[in-house]
């Protein structure tokens, strides 16, 4: 295959994938055989673009191919005319619901009630976003057989329910809308802070996720959630082009240059805490916004509120009570009494289970360590830190990190969150 075939294909899967499966589940309705369909489009895309050249519009080609080849499916299976009376081209302004994003139709989809939660964000991951198993399992810090397992369990209950592929009426709503703002919280996670491989961003899924955030704001403009989820992508977003220098380190917030940050990115999101945190207690994605946009603020990494963090993520631990929270809220801790205070919250969740396999604890608990001059603990905890992080720009920053202490230490504190934005 030549380099830019080559090149166009993997563009292709990064920007397109979403949009051509969600497309083809229409025409298909069945999950496993628009899967089929999709993987099959993309690989008779490498022979047809080898002779014909790479198309103008490499997603319509593929959304094309895809449908064809599920309609060939029910042809076969002489089941056409009952299943699709109306076929629906790819690029029809709008589908029958008024809802024209196919992407966001097939996440609430993948979040019907029906579905166990795990296995609602596990199925769109991997649907919507094409997350590996792997990546996904990292997510929920739970090991890959079990995750596969939840994916296909999900996959046949939509298949056996015969779960309509639609968005629910206002009514069912309320029902779907945290799995939905989760799907999405999750993409942007994905993306900003990549699971694995070479990139610490993965752009298309950043835009992916800003993308559906915009379009769930636009469909419940007074959802105060939806408001919050999307403040706190753009919050984050903003710092995009200062978190890797020009030989592509990582610079930690403390160290970021705040005059290259987006202010347009910034104001918006900023108008949106304010929004999300009106008429009454604010939600968990609303309390994450608020610690994003606390970071933000501060007109420098020194001048950031402690204690209201602390505050906030007090209320954020009491709506949602995960370990990543509280390895988080113990990094604040840290750097309002002392990292000794820290450590020892950091040291009561490390039996935890489900971070057995989370490499940021123990890079907190070594940066903490570091700081309370207990090197040769901190090293140990480096060495495990880097062992589980499969981030290479992560990993080489965690390398240094531990080649420091092989030098006189300087004294100076870092106490970045774990998993707050770098």
């Amino acid at each position: 295959m030549s380099d830019p075939v080559r090149a166009a294909i993997a563009d292709a899967h990064r920007r397109e994938w979403a949009r051509v499966l969600a497309a083809t589940v229409r025409v298909a309705r069945d999950l496993d055989l628009a899967e089929e369909c999709v993987q099959d489009a993309y690989v008779s895309a490498l022979d047809a673009w080898l002779r014909q050249g790479v198309p103008a519009n490499p997603g319509a080609w593929l959304t094309t191919a895809a449908q064809r080849r599920a309609l060939n499916a029910h042809r076969r299976a002489a089941i056409l005319r009952s299943k699709l009376p109306m076929l629906i081209v790819p690029d029809a302004p709008e589908t029958p619901d008024g809802f024209p994003d196919d992407r966001l139709r097939l996440v609430f989809t993948c979040c019907h009630p029906a579905l166990a939660r795990e296995a609602q964000l596990a199925l769109t991951l991997r649907l919507v976003c094409g997350l590996t198993t792997a990546e996904i399992a990292h997510a929920f810090l739970v090991s890959e057989p079990t995750m596969a397992a939840r994916v296909t369990r999900a996959k046949k209950k939509i298949a056996a329910a015969r779960i309509p592929y639609r968005v629910p009426s206002p009514e069912e709503l309320p029902d779907r809308l945290d799995a939905v703002l989760t799907v999405v919280h999750l993409v942007f996670t994905a993306g900003h802070a990549g699971y694995s491989g070479d990139d610490l961003v993965r752009p298309d899924l950043v835009g992916r996720a800003l993308d559906l955030a915009r379009t769930l704001c636009a469909l419940m403009p007074d959802e105060r959630e939806a408001q919050g989820l999307l403040a706190q992508l753009l919050l984050h977003d903003a710092r995009r082009a200062t978190r890797l220098d020009p030989d592509g380190r990582l610079v930690l917030l403390e160290e970021q240059d705040r005059t290259k940050w987006d202010r347009d990115q910034i104001a918006e999101g900023l108008r949106l805490v304010r929004s999300s945190l009106r008429g009454g207690r604010p939600g968990r994605f609303a309390l994450q916004a608020t610690i994003a946009a606390l970071y933000t603020e501060a007109p420098t990494y020194a001048d950031t509120d402690w204690s209201q963090l602390r505050a906030v993520y007090d209320l954020l631990l009491a709506a949602w009570p995960t370990p990543v929270v509280a390895l988080n809220r113990a990094v604040v801790v840290a750097m309002v009494d002392g990292p000794a205070a820290g450590l020892a919250l950091i040291d009561a969740l490390a039996p935890d289970p489900r971070l057995a396999g989370y490499h940021y604890l123990p890079a907190a608990r070594a940066d903490l360590l570091r700081r309370l001059g207990r090197f040769a603990e901190s090293r140990q905890a480096y060495e495990t830190a880097i062992a589980l992080c499969d981030n290479a720009v992560e990993r080489a920053f965690l390398t240094a990190r531990l080649a420091e202490l092989t030098r006189p230490p300087d004294g100076t504190p870092t106490g970045r969150s774990p998993h707050s934005p770098g």
